[in-house]
């Protein structure tokens, strides 16, 4: 059975740190690319970063370029999105979702989504 699960989010204040992590179970890393996206209240869902199942070259929003980093690790069967100097604009719901193919900012076209996991940044 393939599942995504998030977790690390929380509320932060302003310059702060959170890691957020994508335990997936039902298929290996190395099958899938795996991609974070987050939605903000009255937005779309927006791609922020995407890890690839080739070489674990990764993908980044502009907005988040060097105050996010993404790695995996195989023997977990997780991905991680480390989130650095978080801004109050990166407030939303963030999931995890599984591709075939590529790392797309295409929402619709990942198969597998995990249920989300909040960050709040505020002071």
């Amino acid at each position: 059975q393939v599942q995504l699960v998030e977790s690390g989010g929380g509320l932060v204040q302003p310059g702060g740190s959170l890691r957020l992590s994508c335990a997936v179970a039902g298929f290996t890393l190395d099958d899938y690319y795996i991609g974070w996206f987050r939605q903000a209240p009255g937005k779309e869902r927006e791609g922020v970063s995407c890890i690839s199942s080739l070489d674990a070259s990764a993908y980044f929003l502009d907005s988040v370029k060097g105050r996010f980093t993404i790695s995996r690790d195989t023997a977990k069967n997780t991905v991680y999105l480390q989130m650095n100097s978080l801004k109050p604009e990166d407030t939303a719901v963030y999931y995890c979702a599984a591709e075939r193919l590529s790392c797309s900012n295409d929402f619709r076209e990942y198969e597998y989504w995990g249920q989300g996991t909040q960050v709040t940044v505020s002071s």
